[in-house]
């Protein structure tokens, strides 16, 4: 495994990392007052517009897709050190890259299943970073965790799909520049499992198709992304060639989305990770407590090195995951994500958690990035999968494999 960066990865990461220091980390100050200042207004702050035209005009747009989704055509290894400085400052670098969730998975989807007709209508928009789309999954009437529960009605009426139920953690659903819904649901109730569900499109304001609430993450309400919108679908009505993919294949075909979906939230939470280091320390040198800075602290120089020592740790993992969905495929790569999934949110939330410690009151307040980090790093630990589930998968692999040597 080699995981030096390529001469072409090595420009890229020092394009962005002036990017983000000229641009995307002055811009958060503006992001939180226009927020502050409009407080029933959904979606980014007006300075994203200018950022995503200077991202494009340095060459930094849709570094997630591969070259045959007309992405950058970066590997997973070499998209993995980009991603993890676009964690520096999760609520604007992704989008501002056009490489925010849930819009990388859709676009991959697209690309992958949509028919010509779909892709034009929605997957041009989303290359070009026009318009934003959702992906409504789960569920809060089940577990939602194993998709097989998901129950939202999609019944076969002739020409139409008419789906019924409800669907909540829908991100984007509240911006106004977000058109289309990628919903799953039941449409072969008598199918064997695996086969029961399919993906159909369902274009925002269609009637029948109502947003209730946005969910809030710890007390976050992700105004920014457009908020996590709680859906009803009441006899929603749309053309049959708004299928997804094929009929029944809706798990098979989500599923593709979420393997990449997951190892990329894991290389930004290595970002996350390591702004909090910086900021833990920046304050353990600047802070005086009974005469001497906090950096010489024993308990603190312990923060600050376990806080290295475990990051580095999971950023090997992660990019040992992504060397082999490179080498071997995304199925053969699936404990590896999954012991990234469960390994990276801890320790970010460890860190992060520190690094507030170390602040004391105003660790908590709105005056640093460290409850935003704290958020995102705990969400994860559930979204895309909990941590139980991603052990449960592991631990199944480890029971039935072969020990090197026997009699141990």
């Amino acid at each position: 495994m080699d995981f030096s960066h390529s001469a072409k990865v090595e420009d890229l990461r020092s394009t962005l990392i002036t990017f983000m220091q000229e641009h995307v980390l002055p811009a958060e100050a503006a992001a939180q007052q226009h927020h502050a200042a409009n407080p029933d207004v959904w979606g980014p702050p007006p300075v994203m517009a200018e950022l995503k035209a200077e991202a494009k005009e340095r060459g930094l747009w849709n570094l997630s897709l591969p070259a045959d989704s007309r992405g950058a055509g970066l590997t997973n290894l070499e998209y993995a050190p980009l991603a993890e400085i676009t964690g520096w400052s999760p609520l604007i670098a992704p989008e501002a890259l056009n490489c925010s969730p849930p819009d990388t998975g859709n676009m991959e989807l697209f690309a992958r299943f949509g028919t010509p007709e779909q892709q034009q209508r929605w997957l041009e928009p989303l290359l070009a970073g026009e318009i934003r789309s959702i992906f409504s999954m789960t569920e809060p009437a089940v577990a939602s965790s194993d998709a097989n529960n998901v129950e939202l009605q999609i019944r076969d009426e002739g020409e139409e799909w008419v789906l019924t139920g409800r669907k909540w953690w829908s991100t984007s659903a509240l911006r106004p520049d977000c058109p289309v819904a990628l919903v799953m649901g039941v449409t072969d109730p008598d199918g064997p499992l695996g086969r029961r569900h399919s993906l159909v499109l369902v274009p925002t304001g269609t009637p029948g198709m109502t947003v209730l609430r946005s969910t809030t993450v710890l007390g976050f309400d992700d105004r920014h992304e457009g908020g996590h919108g709680e859906i009803e679908f009441d006899g929603v009505r749309v053309p049959k060639q708004n299928l997804l993919g094929e009929r029944g294949a809706g798990f098979a075909v989500a599923q593709a989305r979420l393997g990449p979906g997951r190892i990329h939230h894991c290389m930004r939470l290595i970002g996350m990770g390591e702004r909090a280091i910086a900021a833990m320390t920046a304050r353990s040198l600047d802070r005086v407590t009974w005469g001497v800075p906090l950096a010489e602290q024993g308990v603190i120089q312990q923060y600050i090195a376990d806080a290295r020592i475990e990051l580095d740790a999971a950023r090997l993992l992660v990019l040992r995951a992504a060397w082999r969905m490179d080498r071997d495929g995304n199925k053969a790569a699936r404990h590896d994500i999954a012991a990234a999934k469960v390994k990276v949110p801890l320790t970010v939330k460890k860190i992060v958690d520190d690094a507030i410690q170390v602040h004391g009151g105003g660790g908590l307040s709105q005056d640093t990035m460290l409850p935003v980090l704290y958020a995102q790093a705990r969400f994860l630990q559930i979204a895309d999968g909990p941590d139980e589930v991603h052990r449960r998968s592991i631990a199944r692999h480890e029971l039935g494999a072969e020990p090197l040597l026997k009699g141990a």
